[in-house]
């Protein structure tokens, strides 16, 4: 069984220490104290299985070190521990999210490790349903296709599942690799649909003068090459659902073609006159922003209109947090298996060295990353030294990507800090401004030190 972390959070030292030598004496657990919320929250990737927090900290109070963390991940169990008996502000801490709220006295070890105690016999039942459920396999989550607990990812989640119940286009945006065609999987794969055919066609990777075929068919004889009937991707489709990636690559003669049978629900293949219904479920998916492209004239606005339907963006990798760990991880454990090899842990320095990288490739770009580790590795750890980042966009590429000047500033503060090794006075003298703006988006979680 896996070891259960707790991290005890308190300033009072001795007080802090107590806690810890208590919940230690279980042999299971594994605790470690600190003294500050930031602290803590820059803790938070050796993924702690439930905390212990102070409500009063030297630097910020009870409260938003525990919107913090529910920030980072909100499964983490957090117990709040406090002087003050005032029941409006347990209720207020209970109602933000905490397990439980202790009030310090004489019995408030006794009743930590209880609460402890409830927490890890919770976590191991979760987890035994969990793995029931994945054993069973008999419904296709979306949490099993697409990795991470991250709150913009459980958002995504939402949306996928009302997608899934429905018959809406889907439009799906984000930077490449981050797993758009995953998710026209999973929605299609959680809806009545299902067990009906889900085909995909990247449209960039097609020559325009092919892709009217490709997609609705041709009859024989229709042009040079053409000498039997072809069955386009949209009746292969039938009754399911056709993934269009890349979309915005496509040109407008074709385009006009695709609205047509989008809005008439028929199509006709190419030199034929046969009129033939369609009945298919489109997703879309571009890295590109499609209002922008239009603005442009470079993407018809009544298609446009009509592929929107509901709306999903994924987050760029970086934006991410710790599903960056989880994901290091599946996907090692993943290499391993298919390859007969022990699967190795990730040492807290490798850790430490993936949440800090801005990963322009995304999940792809990580998949890559690991898989390299785990045939790099010579122990039964992934060290840092295992890790390589070969990527092959420059810092400034990334900083030329669409963003607010704010984003801006805080991807380039973020590439300094860890290039002068989180040296603030250093990076404050580099980029010519002043420290206390370092600091002051440090303690607003803008940016976060690794």
């Amino acid at each position: 069984m896996d070891p259960f972390k707790i991290f005890i959070v308190e300033d009072d030292t001795m007080y802090g220490e107590l806690l810890s030598f208590n919940l230690s004496l279980n042999p299971d657990y594994e605790v470690e104290h600190f003294t500050t919320g930031t602290d803590c929250v820059n803790a938070l990737y050796k993924s702690p299985s439930a905390i212990s927090l102070d409500y009063s900290l030297p630097d910020m109070t009870g409260l938003e070190v525990l919107e913090k963390i529910r920030k980072y991940n909100p499964e983490i169990p957090i117990v709040i521990v406090s002087g003050q008996e005032d029941v409006s502000t347990a209720v207020d801490l209970l109602k933000q999210g905490a397990y439980d709220y202790i009030v310090k006295d004489e019995d408030t070890k006794d009743r930590l490790w209880n609460t402890m105690k409830n927490i890890r016999e919770n976590l191991s039942l979760k987890k035994e349903i969990s793995e029931l459920k994945e054993e069973i396999g008999k419904k296709y989550e979306f949490n099993t296709i697409i990795k991470g607990k991250s709150n913009v990812i459980l958002q995504s989640f939402k949306l996928m599942d009302k997608a899934a119940k429905t018959n809406i286009t889907v439009s799906v945006t984000g930077e490449t690799g981050t797993g758009k065609e995953l998710v026209a999987k999973a929605i299609h794969y959680n809806s009545p649909r299902a067990k009906k055919p889900f085909i995909t066609i990247n449209v960039s990777a097609i020559p325009n003068e092919l892709i009217e075929s490709e997609l609705f068919g041709h009859e024989k004889g229709a042009f040079t090459g053409a000498s039997a009937r072809r069955i386009g991707k949209f009746e292969e489709a039938a009754k399911g659902s056709i993934f269009l990636d890349e979309i915005a690559e496509m040109d407008l003669n074709m385009q006009a073609k695709l609205l047509r049978v989008i809005q008439e629900k028929e199509l006709t293949r190419v030199g034929g006159n046969q009129i033939i219904k369609t009945d298919v479920r489109v997703i879309v998916a571009t890295h590109k922003n499609l209002a922008e492209e239009v603005k442009k004239g470079n993407f018809r606005e009544d298609l446009y209109y009509r592929l929107l339907g509901l709306p999903i963006e994924l987050p760029p990798l970086r934006d991410r947090g710790n599903d960056i760990l989880i994901l290091a991880k599946f996907f090692v454990d993943e290499f391993c298996r298919e390859n007969k090899m022990d699967k190795p842990t990730i040492s807290h320095e490798a850790q430490e060295k993936l949440l800090k990288y801005v990963y322009p490739g995304n999940v792809r770009e990580l998949k890559a990353i690991m898989e390299l580790a785990a045939v790099m590795s010579n122990s039964a750890n992934i060290e840092a030294d295992d890790i390589s980042f070969n990527s092959t966009r420059s810092m400034t590429d990334f900083l030329l990507e669409e963003n607010t000047l704010r984003g801006y500033t805080q991807k380039i503060i973020l590439h300094y800090l860890e290039k002068y090794d989180n040296n603030i006075l250093m990076v404050a003298k580099k980029l010519d401004i002043g420290k206390s703006t370092i600091y002051r988006m440090i303690k607003t979680g803008e940016i976060s030190m690794k």
